[in-house]
């Protein structure tokens, strides 16, 4: 990380505009799994008394963009209560994304996580739903680039050790929703809602997702990838990437009953493992 001079380049832009109390690096870049074409998600964090000032962060951003004419940033919460705002830049030829999040309700959130209070919520890009433990991931996975108040480095404490009153919170939450959904789903098979089945069915693996990470208290931070992730963690279910595969061909060739009976028996092993794992009742 230190000697990417994109990377260089961009926290000299940032660190300097009014209120950003700290930078960080998010996203698959700093979970270790990036790759040369992966975007740059760069986190902005103010304090509630300091706003980030976003005409000095558009003056900031226009001098660093590849098209300053057609560079532009939100105002604070211009995307919702969760993803706050921010800016999709092109910089020397690559995608970097700026995120905005105040730090006072980034650790509220965080201390609520930690006593197992977590909330779901609709939100524009994530089909399933903005978990508030997003934010306790973020943290815990960031790599700091500007923190001179340790801002950073106090919520990460928070974040790590994983809580387990966070486990079993969403376990609780999510364990019942996935054979619920299938449920769902083949209720609808008999009036031909396609759309409504695989919605459905979507919900029920995304569930079983948010499961598999919890039981190896692992944060869930993005929904894409998240089932090819969480096949590759140490409690999962034997061969889940093929079996959501074969969910999804099913579905694809008109076999809508059999999608949900492959849903169901992945909703079987998913119990067995819970059980085995001592998940929460």
């Amino acid at each position: 990380m230190s000697h990417d001079p994109l990377l260089t380049r961009l926290t000299s832009a940032f660190a300097e505009v009014p209120g950003a109390a700290a930078v960080v690096l998010g996203g698959s870049r700093a979970r270790g799994g990036g790759h040369a074409a992966s975007d740059y998600d760069i986190g902005l964090y103010f304090k509630a008394a300091i706003p980030l000032d976003t005409e000095r962060l558009l003056v900031a951003a226009k001098e660093i963009a590849d098209d300053p004419a057609a560079t532009a940033v939100t105002k604070i919460g211009e995307w919702g209560p969760w993803i706050i705002g921010g800016a999709w830049l092109s910089v020397g030829g690559q995608k970097v994304d700026l995120l905005y999040r105040n730090a006072d309700a980034v650790e509220a959130v965080m201390e609520s996580c930690r006593a197992g209070i977590i909330t779901m919520d609709y939100q524009p890009g994530h089909p399933h739903g903005f978990c508030s433990a997003i934010w306790m991931g973020e943290i815990a996975y960031c790599q700091p680039l500007h923190d001179p108040w340790t801002l950073i480095a106090r919520l990460k404490s928070i974040a790590q050790p994983y809580p387990r009153p966070l486990r079993d919170a969403l376990i609780r939450r999510f364990h019942w929703e996935v054979l619920f959904s299938i449920e769902n789903a083949e209720l609808a098979i008999a009036r031909g809602e396609q759309t409504h089945v695989a919605g459905c069915i979507y919900r029920s693996l995304a569930c079983a997702a948010q499961v598999l990470f919890a039981l190896n208290q692992r944060y869930l931070i993005n929904e894409k990838g998240a089932l090819l992730e969480a096949a590759q963690l140490p409690l999962t279910i034997p061969l889940l990437a093929e079996q959501v595969n074969e969910v999804w061909r099913l579905f694809g060739s008109g076999a809508l009953a059999l999608a949900c009976e492959m849903s169901r028996e992945i909703a079987r092993q998913l119990q067995a493992l819970t059980q085995s794992s001592g998940g929460p009742p």
